[in-house]
Parts: structure tokens; sequence; C-alpha cells
């Protein structure tokens, strides 16, 4: 069997440097004209991304071949490379298939904006970090950039399922348990299937995050840094610092702030301080907006529905959003409060385990309290549903859940009110569900028979 596989890997190795020997030999023979002879463009297809989607493949076949050879894969970690490889793989083929992407012509816009000293469009709703990265690239033009933006995702993608996998672990899962329940979780999400449909930030903010909660304690720094630049990217996990402040831990309170204040500097340096005006401005014009949009799922959004349909007074509408928002704060805050103090989801006696149990919740208002909350912003809700299934015991329970799972996660993105709110309604479920988590109860049958399985499975 080593034998076969050994062959399997040599043989890889040969026809990838015969591959790169023959274009590098037609491209200085022929030029790029030469190349056309051998690559042709399908109609239905994007020719950079299906080059950059073929290459990602090969090479993680070259990959898995490696370690099959220098027998890196275990019992202990088994679960964890099948289900890295399983979801690269899917992924690859689905996105490779796509030939029209959305928001990153909005990133494209921007850069080019700042690239020549002009205003930032009104469609430009983040801090002027991104950017003000971008516009180095934007000379490549808008396939190159995609392109670029593309392979970076799927890098985001293989990255969020080691670090979903390592934050689990941290909470309790066994490493087979949490492979596979990163698996199912990625593989079937309408949101992470949006966010890579659309080459947003997203999965780059979630990986920032999750690292962030994996540093802390060990290294306060390199936490504080992480969520500042996460911050930057998207401002709205700014919430999560609540988390930490938790811990009365200054000292990572004190380097956030630097951290954040040292990167905000990047912008100012390379376009001046205009591109911070522009966002604020911006952010405010989007609390104006008159309509709505069912593929925006925040309350903003579904009340001002209600001005037509109903006839409320546009100033009674924000009013309500208000009172809603302020109602969500508060009621994160009490579920917040209670988590901590019954320690929910961790209750182990050790620095950082206020945070671990605080951080939950958090996502939720963070999510919600955006005066836009596109369907692929459901992936900032990762943990505050997966970490449910520690606690979920009752068949009521249960039921809530997978309801609220079923419509975050599972329907397609859709236009039809009210359904489209459903992504509204699930995590305001799940945040009832962790206010009605009992005080003395212990971890879920499910969770610890499931844990238990997983770690006496004979493989």
């Amino acid at each position: 069997m080593k034998y076969s596989l050994q062959t399997a890997f040599k043989s890889w190795l040969g026809l990838t440097m015969l591959v790169i020997a023959s274009l590098a030999a037609i491209y200085f023979r022929n030029g790029e004209t030469g190349l056309d002879l051998f690559i042709q463009q399908w109609p239905l297809s994007n020719l950079a991304v299906t080059l950059a989607a073929t290459i990602l493949t090969w090479l993680l076949l070259g990959a898995l071949l490696y370690l099959l050879v220098n027998e890196k894969i275990n019992a202990g970690n088994v679960f964890t490379i099948a289900g890295f490889f399983l979801v690269m793989f899917v992924y690859l083929n689905i996105l490779r298939e796509r030939f029209r992407y959305g928001d990153y012509a909005y990133y494209i816009e921007a850069a080019t904006a700042l690239l020549n000293n002009q205003t930032l469009p009104d469609t430009y709703l983040y801090l002027p970090l991104w950017a003000s990265i971008l516009q180095f690239i934007v000379p490549l033009g808008d396939q190159g950039v995609l392109t670029i933006l593309w392979t970076l995702n799927m890098i985001a993608l293989g990255s969020f399922y080691f670090l979903l996998h390592r934050v689990l672990e941290r909470y309790g899962f066994s490493v087979r348990f949490a492979a596979v329940v990163a698996v199912l979780f990625i593989l079937i999400n309408a949101p992470i299937q949006r966010t890579l449909g659309f080459v947003q930030v997203n999965l780059l903010v979630m990986d920032f995050i999750l690292l962030s909660i994996l540093y802390y304690p060990k290294n306060i720094v390199f936490s504080a840094l992480l969520l500042a630049l996460a911050v930057h990217l998207k401002t709205s996990p700014a919430v999560l610092v609540l988390a930490f402040l938790l811990e009365r831990d200054w000292r990572w309170l004190i380097w956030f702030v630097l951290s954040f204040l040292i990167i905000a500097l990047i912008p100012i340096a390379l376009n001046g301080i205009t591109p911070y005006y522009d966002y604020l401005h911006n952010i405010v014009a989007l609390t104006q907006i008159p309509d709505t949009n069912f593929h925006d799922t925040s309350f903003d959004s579904f009340l001002r529905f209600l001005n037509p349909f109903l006839g409320i007074n546009t100033l009674w509408t924000r009013i309500m959003i208000y009172i809603a928002k302020v109602s969500l704060m508060l009621a994160t805050i009490v579920v917040m409060i209670k988590n901590v103090r019954r320690q929910s989801f961790v209750n182990t006696q050790i620095r950082g385990n206020v945070m671990l149990n605080a951080i939950p919740p958090l996502f939720i208002i963070m999510t919600l309290a955006s005066p836009i909350v596109w369907d692929h912003h459901g992936i900032f809700l990762t943990l505050s549903f997966l970490l449910m299934l520690k606690r979920i015991e009752s068949p009521s329970m249960w039921m809530w859940f997978s309801f609220a799972y079923f419509l975050e996660f599972i329907m397609p993105s859709f236009d039809f009110f009210p359904w489209s709110y459903g992504r509204l309604i699930a995590p305001i479920l799940i945040l009832g569900l962790m206010w009605g988590i009992p005080k003395k109860q212990g971890l879920s049958s499910f969770f610890d028979s499931a844990n238990e399985w997983f770690v006496k499975l004979p493989i």
C-alpha cells in the first residue's frame, strides 16, 4: 500500500513539473496567444476562476498524497483531515461553476476611488482599511482583483474550518465530534455559500475573531491585534470587546486600543483622513434609507416594510427600530450575565472562562444591531448556534433550535415576505434558548453521548 502511495505521489510531482515546464515553453515560444491553443473558455464560466479552482484542487490532491505517503494521517486526526479535504473539494467545485460574482465590485470601486484621490462611494460601508489595501492591486483590473480575492476567500474557508474545529475543542467538543460538526455546518450553509458567492470578507473577519478567541489568554497582544483587524474589516465585531472586558483584563484592552489606533493610521498614511469622514457619511446615510429589501433581514428593513403597508409615519418607524435594538441589546446583556454566572458553555476555573461564556450571545447583537443585515451575515452566528448543542436537552428546546437552525443556515436566500425575515427571527430564538438554560442542568445527553461515541469509534 505504501509503495503504491509513493508511486502515486511521485507521479503527481512528475505531472506537475511537466505541466509547469510545458506552459513555460509555450509562453516563451509563442507568448500568451500560444496558451490560447490549450485553454478553452466555456460560455458560462469565468476562465480565471476556473484556472484558480483547478490549480487549488490539484495542489490539495498533492497535499493529500503527501500526508498519506508520510503517514501523517492517524486515528487521532483522520476525521479532522478528511473533513478539511471534503469541504475544500466540494466548495471548489461549486464556486468554479459560478460565472457572476457580486460584492467584490464595491471593493474595487472604493479602492479605485482612493487610488484616484476621490471620495469613497456610498456603497462602501466599512472602515477604509480594506479599500486602502486593495488599491495596490487595482492596476490588475477587474479580473485580476476578482481572482486574487476569490483565491483569498478559498484560503479563508480552509482556515475557517480548522479554526472553528479548534474553538469547538476549546469549548469541550472532542476532536472527532468537532470535526464532524464543523464539516456538516460548513457543507450545508446558505450564509457561507452567499459569502463565497459574493466574494465577501466575512470569512476573513470570522477567522480573525476565532483566532482572537484561541490566542486569549496565552498571547493577549496577538489576541487584541486580531480582533482590532476584524473591527477594521467590518465594524460590528467591536461589540465583542465587551466579552474581554468582563475578564477585567486591562492589559488586553490597552493592547486592543493601541492596535486599533495603529491600524487606523495605515489608511491615513496612504490617503489622509478624508476616507474616515466618507465612512461616517455613508453609515449615517444608511440609516436614512426609506425602502426595504427582502435580502436585508435587519429590524430596519422589516419595520420599513410596514410603512407603506400599514401607513406608519417614517418617524415612528425609526423610533420602533431604536426601541427594538435597545431591547435586544438589554436582553443580550441579561443573557450574557446569566451565561457567565452559570458557566453555561465552559465550567473550568481557568483564565478566559468568563470571555468564553460571555461571547456567544454577543454575536447575536453584533449581527442584528447593524442597520443592514444581509443573508450572508449569518456566518457571524456560528458559535451562537453550535455551542447550544452542549445545552439542549428537552424535546421542545430541540424543536425550537432545529427550526431556528433551518431558518438561518439551510433555507436558501429568497425574496418573499414574510419568510425572508426568518433570519431575523432565528437569532432571537437562539437568544431565548440561551436565556432558558436551566441553572443546575449539566451538559445535554446528546452532547455527552456524541462526544463519547466518537472518541470510542474504532478508527
